[in-house]
């Protein structure tokens, strides 16, 4: 992983992520209602979606300045 340190390529990366995160999620509903063939790809795609949140999480706290208490 990169470390992004400009604000547009934080958001650039952000909106990436999340487009890719709705994809997943749209796939992993669609295996959903075909019925438990291949549970083994739905899981996979779980695991990848839990990835990408992370990932975003990540970023968007990247983009709040630290607060000293």
């Amino acid at each position: 992983m990169t470390l992004l340190s400009e604000p547009s390529e934080i958001e650039r990366k952000l909106h990436e992520l999340r487009a890719a995160h709705r994809a997943l999620d749209d796939r992993i509903n669609q295996l959903g209602r075909e019925g438990p063939r291949d549970q083994l790809e739905l899981q996979r795609l779980k695991k990848q979606k839990l990835a990408l949140k992370d990932w975003i999480v990540r970023l968007e706290s990247d983009r709040l300045p630290d607060i000293i208490a």
